[in-house]
């Protein structure tokens, strides 16, 4: 598995405490009993504690030291309710609004990350993709300067030389069809979770022109994010628009746009829209032979991730040890 003890390492430096949302599932079960072998990452289990316990014994999976928290019996549920209440204040949320709502696995989570209880959060097991992102908007919000939240995926493949290929792609599975800002935003974002994972990033603005070679309102919009995210980024290696060969073909990139310090390096890809992010992931995922981690959700003020309801217990696993280190 790619990269994860070097980030186990920074985690047992500084351990994490996780929240899973879907307590008795048992993917998050044998994760969970998987994570507490080790130091770095405490799992928090959200459910009634003797309906976990039974899901963990029917399935076999020693969940001894893992923190159960059940929403119907939670001593600091009071304080929890006050804090929902002024955090959703302007909806005019009621108190007895707020606890119906934080019976609610994905809610009551979300709290706990809001507290100070947890550092991170991982759902999805069985909720959908916005039943994870809508809390975390609502409660977490997005970091000062950020106005979205967007995605990536870690891609990962071994190569000859015994050092992993390592790519980031964004976004996939947030932003259906974002504007030039929001690509921007995307990208520097991007750029930053790919450091976490040993990539120093170069940043591609994909289309299906290279430096003015096509012509339209598709191009004109990379090239204009591109140019956005170099202003809200200049530290960053960033070009656009560029097409995919000239961004990973140095022979190509050498024709095309051979003053470029990007093209034929890149290592980091901004997609124009969810269509071609989604197909291109998963082309490298299967055609590529490589690994994909995420969605890695971005631009939370703190780290939640969103699981595929299709994941098994390694994903989880992976995904849990990806989110504690973004923290």
């Amino acid at each position: 598995m790619f990269g994860f003890g070097k980030l186990i390492d920074v985690l047992k430096k500084d351990p994490k405490r996780i929240v899973f949302t879907e307590g008795t599932d048992p993917r998050i079960l044998e994760a969970s009993s998987h994570l507490l072998t080790g130091t770095f990452l405490q799992p928090i289990l959200v459910g009634n504690p003797d309906a976990i316990q039974k899901a963990a014994e029917d399935v076999g999976f020693n969940i001894r030291g893992a923190e159960i928290v059940d929403p119907q019996n939670f001593d600091r549920m009071d304080e929890m309710v006050d804090c929902f209440c002024e955090l959703r204040k302007s909806k005019g949320v009621t108190p007895e609004q707020a606890r119906k709502t934080l019976a609610q696995g994905n809610y009551f989570g979300t709290m706990l990350v809001k507290m100070g209880i947890a550092d991170a959060l991982l759902g999805g097991a069985t909720y959908s993709t916005a039943d994870t992102v809508r809390p975390a908007l609502q409660l977490i919000k997005t970091k000062p300067g950020n106005n979205i939240v967007s995605s990536v995926f870690i891609l990962v493949r071994p190569s000859a030389t015994g050092q992993n290929e390592v790519l980031a792609m964004a976004d996939c599975a947030i932003n259906i069809h974002p504007n030039e800002d929001e690509l921007a935003e995307i990208a520097t974002e991007a750029a930053e979770c790919a450091k976490i994972f040993g990539i120093d990033p170069k940043v591609a603005f994909l289309s299906y022109s290279t430096f003015g070679s096509g012509s339209g309102e598709d191009v004109d919009k990379m090239r204009n994010a591109a140019e956005k995210a170099r202003k809200r980024a200049p530290e960053l290696a960033i070009e656009g628009e560029l097409q995919f060969d000239a961004a990973v073909a140095p022979r190509v990139a050498k024709v095309k746009c051979p003053d470029s310090k990007v093209a034929g390096h890149a290592n980091t890809f901004v997609f124009p829209d969810i269509n071609a992010g989604n197909i291109g992931y998963k082309i490298a995922q299967r055609l590529g032979n490589f690994e994909a981690y995420g969605p890695i959700l971005l631009g939370l003020n703190a780290p939640v991730n969103d699981l595929s309801r299709g994941c098994n217990a390694s994903e989880v696993y992976s995904m849990a040890i990806i989110t504690a280190a973004l923290a």
